[in-house]
């Protein structure tokens, strides 16, 4: 398979001063986004030609960045890897200004909508407003798609120069099937002709059409969205499929109700305030030297501090100075600016009126797998870890009218275990999980589920009476957790916490469950509490980073 497009401009040659440890971390984060997200250290060397030792040191600075996680013989890319996707995506605005009306208009529409931004001669996705479905789509944020099989392809070629048609054939020679574009099956290719048609006719009209050029069945319709200086900001598509449109029928159905939304999309654009510039520096960096001392030569300080200058950027930062990089990161300036000029060979970064700019191929550094992310998926690693502190199960659960489910789950190793499959659903009245996540319920709300299903008893134990059960979620929201002993069944004893997202909000809940003897009430809390609780900080954190601009399923 040729090498991702994404990476062409690679093959000039370096200048003297950029940084090669960066250049291999870079190619090892690309690979591992280009395979899915997890490689063997093996394959990750058979991939990019590099050293094992380098391979061993790669990822192990990775590691210490919680970019990755390396577990056992794999490596996975880490949801704090999206900061750098995020950083880009912050800076460039756009999904935070209008993601709100593409969210809109696909529950207007009924059918997915997309924002996409040019990168090269492809197109990238920066927001997705999925509908759940049977037949669904399955682009991501961050995925790159060859401009001349898309809706938004076309309206992006209307205005290339000559120099950006070039390389659009050049790429073409290279790889005519596109077999380097990862999200999009291979395709034969069509005539030069037909693509400047459509882009000639995209300009003329304003609008373009994929007629199954992505794959069979799918169509979709773009139009463009304009910044107040009048150039593209971003590409709005709606997308479906021949058993619910024609790519015609989308055209005469769908383009007047687009070109509106698109409109006020405009008038948003021009109305936002500007981004509040940041009051203090970031000072990613100042920890680098720290890990160099802890970890020797396992730890690659010039490619932790190539990634922090990525990872600077953000709103109120979206162009920076050499001078501002180097105070944003606390990097020394000569050290920030070797890290800018490899990132801008590599073509993560760009420079205008000698200010930097992140460009949209960040989202290539691990944002399509790691988007996609559901909430069991995040917490699995962190409730593995538990169950290997506390030697008992850890289990995750959200609430699903009046019971909890388990949606993730890791049983310890023992001849005496609390056998629970994800899947399984227990009255939530009964449960640690199902009290912290009662409890978390407006007041009207919790009173209305009480009200609904009285609670029955399942043990000699089980709190059934209304006040007692009051009191008891009481004191589950004062403490910040609830421990239930022999509710749900006899032998039976579990400690919960809560699962908050960016907004605060419990969105799910967090266990250790153990047979009575194992621990006494009072160890429940002095031992396992705050393993637990350190343990739900982490699935939050990641998912916080990971949820910042995409949404997380909880199951």
């Amino acid at each position: 398979m040729p090498p991702p497009h994404t990476l062409q401009q690679t093959e000039t040659p370096a200048p003297p001063e950029a940084v090669a440890p960066l250049m291999r971390g870079i190619a090892v984060l690309r690979r591992l986004t280009d395979e899915g997200g997890t490689m063997s250290p093996s394959a990750i060397e058979r991939a990019t030609g590099l050293a094992r030792s380098t391979v061993d040191r790669i990822t192990a600075t990775l590691a210490r960045m919680e970019y990755v996680r390396v577990d056992g013989r794999d490596v996975t890319l880490a949801p704090r890897l999206m900061e750098l996707g995020n950083a880009y995506l912050s800076a460039l605005r756009l999904p935070s200004l209008l993601g709100g009306r593409a969210d809109a208009l696909a529950d207007e529409l009924d059918e997915s909508v997309s924002l996409a931004v040019g990168d090269g001669d492809g197109i990238r996705f920066v927001h997705q407003a999925t509908r759940r479905r049977a037949m669904s789509l399955s682009f991501r944020i961050g995925d790159l798609l060859p401009a001349e099989r898309t809706a938004p392809g076309p309206l992006l070629a209307a205005g290339w120069d000559a120099r950006e048609w070039q390389r659009w054939r050049e790429r073409r020679a290279t790889d005519p099937e596109g077999l380097a574009f990862a999200a999009v099956p291979p395709h034969a290719p069509r005539d030069e002709k037909e693509f400047a048609e459509r882009a000639e006719h995209a300009r003329r009209d304003g609008w373009a059409l994929d007629d199954q050029l992505i794959e069979p069945g799918l169509v979709a319709l773009a139009v463009p969205v304009h910044s107040p200086d009048g150039r593209v900001a971003c590409l709005v598509s709606v997308v479906s499929h021949t058993s619910r449109h024609t790519a015609t029928a989308l055209r005469d159905t769908l383009l007047s109700r687009l070109r509106t939304a698109a409109a006020a999309m405009e008038q948003d654009l021009r109305q936002a305030p500007p981004a509040a510039v940041p009051n203090s520096p970031v000072a990613l960096a100042s920890w680098t030297g720290a890990s160099k001392q802890e970890l020797g030569r396992e730890f690659n300080e010039s490619l932790a501090r190539g990634l922090t200058v990525l990872a600077a950027f953000g709103e109120g930062r979206a162009a920076l100075t050499l001078t501002e990089a180097a105070r944003a990161t606390g990097l020394a300036r000569a050290t920030a600016r070797r890290a800018l000029i490899t990132l801008e060979h590599l073509g993560y970064v760009t420079v205008r009126d000698r200010a930097h700019h992140l460009t949209p191929r960040v989202l290539a550094l691990g944002y399509p797998p790691l988007s996609v992310a559901t909430l069991p998926q995040i917490a699995q690693p962190h409730l593995t870890a538990l169950t290997g502190q506390v030697r008992d199960s850890a289990s995750l659960a959200v609430l699903v009218g009046d019971d909890i489910q388990y949606t993730g789950r890791v049983a310890t190793r023992r001849i005496m275990n609390v056998n629970i499959t994800v899947g399984t659903r227990f009255p939530a009245h009964a449960t640690s999980m199902g009290r912290v996540l009662l409890a978390a319920q407006p007041a009207p709300e919790r009173e209305n589920r009480l009200a609904r299903t009285p609670p029955h008893a399942l043990t000699p134990y089980t709190v059934t009476g209304p006040d007692e059960l009051r009191a008891a979620l009481d004191r589950v929201l004062a403490d910040g957790y609830a421990l239930v002993d022999e509710e749900l069944e006899v032998g039976l004893r579990s400690v919960a916490v809560p699962v908050h997202d960016r907004r605060g909000t419990v969105v799910a809940a967090v266990n250790v469950a153990m047979h009575s003897s194992s621990r006494t009430l009072e160890e429940c809390v002095t031992e396992v509490l705050p393993r637990l609780r350190a343990a739900a900080e982490r699935i939050e954190a990641d998912l916080h980073i990971t949820e910042r601009y995409v949404r997380v399923p909880a199951m």
